[in-house]
């Protein structure tokens, strides 16, 4: 009787052990599973419920769970398990406990994620993100909170804001809060988040303000409390105020950038142009050939150097300045030299030339524009104020740009180069008698600027889409930029790129684009009647 007893001990212990010790059945995270279960064969209309009674169990095991079902790698196995697919496609772990699994892959369906589900979800997503180390998952979780929360999860939030360290987090935080405790109805509560709202609330909050001080068709107005219809109307007035503020600033850094490009373009026309006295029309085309030529870097790095590839920009440049620097002396070399003197026949030659370059690199890359990546250390950017972000991108070209005009000008400055180059552009006979070889500068020079403009195409290649036509974007642009400055003046090159570029950012968003670029147009030839010589009028005696 004892033996049997035992036994039966035995065996009712061996039961309890495979049935607790079971990934993903009964056991601690068994009503986990269920929730989730019951979550995923809901048809849709109960499906808010649900998650919400799965935000109630605060279970960050679940986080996994509802990430792989955003994701679609969720899977279901035929007795109702559920699993993940790794990121890889490769690995399966059972999506409650986290624990490897080894199932039959074909037996596995793939969990739909209906829109109904997903509305569901996110807010539950965001919640147990709260409570995330990290902080970027914590913001966002805030954020999504922002967006799509309820007032059920208010006292999450104020838990999160009062235990949160990290400003940007609890900035986050408060402003979720103050979009629910809008429609609170203690109205101490409302006034405290009109004033939030006051000072962090952006565009996305106008429409409900201008609700709450709006009257309907009967005259009365919409919101009955006269005091929270006054705090409205002065938290729309400060969220406008400062939306016109950020839009003003956000233009002017936006003319920046347009500028560091315009400099680009014009810093090596402007050389040329007072140097030789030749319209270059092709020189956009160098700009081009640049972006293309960091294009084909990129493809180079991706396909043979994969493990290098962040860094293919650091190869692009100093290849993009070789190739567009030989472009520009085999140019000067074999047309440009024969034209000196006959300026409207240089223009002619140099646009057919630019057509050539643009339907050759329509034969090599197609005609439709090609995309290249920003590398991750250039990805990303700093939020300054709400819809306000300067982008790494554009950082980078601003202090690209800067090194690069620093770098000509002490070229031109301080090398017997440079000295040369203005020796010619005052009197070229002069400086021939001297013994200074203007042909052979003609070409160094003219390689010089073409060089300059593909190091433009460079930049332009991290802020937008390279294409055929990218030259003539901004080739009269940057013909403006170097008769404003003054023919030949760095200094006023320089002043007139960034004048133009914040300008034309400035007209934008009240003319448009075009009505914008005639206005800008407009300007410059009224300046040039009264001031022929730019910005900056050249000294000394200059060739007849």
């Amino acid at each position: 009787m004892g033996r049997l007893s035992a036994r039966i001990l035995a065996a009712t212990l061996l039961v309890a052990i495979v049935f607790v010790a079971a990934p993903g059945r009964a056991g601690p995270h068994g009503v986990l599973e269920q929730a989730l279960v019951d979550l995923l064969s809901d048809s849709g209309d109960k499906a808010e419920e649900i998650a919400g009674k799965l935000a109630d169990l605060a279970d960050p095991n679940a986080l996994p769970a509802l990430e792989a079902l955003c994701d679609e790698r969720l899977r279901k196995g035929p007795d109702g398990t559920l699993y993940i697919e790794g990121q890889d496609r490769q690995t399966i772990t059972y999506a409650v406990t986290g624990e490897k699994a080894t199932p039959s892959a074909d037996a596995l369906g793939k969990v739909e994620m209906s829109n109904a589900l997903r509305r569901a979800v996110l807010p539950v997503l965001a919640q147990l993100r709260l409570g995330s180390p990290d902080r970027q998952v914590r913001l966002a979780a805030a954020e999504e909170l922002a967006k799509r929360g309820s007032n059920a999860v208010a006292p999450l939030l104020r838990n999160a804001h009062d235990h949160e360290k990290d400003a940007g987090v609890r900035k986050a935080l408060a402003l979720a809060l103050a979009q629910l405790d809008l429609y609170s109805e203690n109205r101490e509560r409302r006034l405290q988040a009109l004033g939030v709202l006051g000072e962090l609330g952006g565009a996305e909050m106008e429409s409900e303000l201008v609700r709450l001080t709006s009257r309907g068709d009967d005259g009365r107005p919409l919101e009955a409390d006269e005091q929270v219809r006054t705090a409205a109307a002065a938290t729309l007035r400060a969220i406008e105020d400062r939306a016109r503020v950020v839009g003003i600033l956000r233009d002017v850094t936006h003319g920046i950038s347009l500028a560091s490009v315009l400099l680009f373009a014009a810093l090596g026309l402007a050389v040329t142009f007072g140097l030789m006295g030749v319209i270059n029309m092709a020189h956009g085309e160098m700009l081009m050939v640049g972006a293309y030529v960091t294009y084909s870097v990129e493809v180079f790095f991706d396909q043979r150097l994969p493990s290098f590839s962040h860094w293919y920009l650091a190869a692009a440049i100093p290849i993009a300045f070789a190739v567009t620097t030989l472009l520009g002396i085999l140019l000067e070399r074999l047309v440009i030299r024969h034209l000196y003197g006959r300026q409207l026949e240089t223009l002619l030659a140099t646009w057919g030339i630019s057509l050539m370059l643009m339907q050759s690199v329509r034969l090599l890359y197609g005609a439709q524009n090609v995309a290249v990546s920003n590398p991750p250390w250039l990805s990303g950017g700093v939020e300054l104020a709400h819809g306000w972000v300067l982008t790494y991108n554009r950082l980078a070209v601003v202090a690209f740009v800067v090194v690069v005009a620093t770098a000509v000008w002490s070229v031109l400055r301080y090398t017997t180069l440079g000295i040369k180059v203005r020796a010619v552009a005052q009197n070229r006979a002069m400086a021939a008698c001297l013994g200074v070889p203007t042909a052979r500068l003609d070409a160094w020079v003219f390689g010089l600027g073409s060089g300059v403009a593909g190091l433009g195409g460079v930049a332009l290649s991290q802020l937008g889409n390279v294409g055929p036509e990218l030259g003539q974007t901004y080739i009269i642009d940057a013909f403006m930029v170097v008769v404003l400055g003054g023919v030949g003046k760095l200094a006023g090159t320089v002043s007139a790129a960034v004048g133009l570029g914040i300008i034309n950012k400035l007209v934008e968003p009240f003319a448009g684009a075009v009505l914008g670029k005639i206005a800008i147009l407009l300007l410059i030839i009224v300046f040039i009647q009264r001031r022929p010589e730019g910005l900056f009028a050249s000294k000394g005696r200059v060739e007849a």
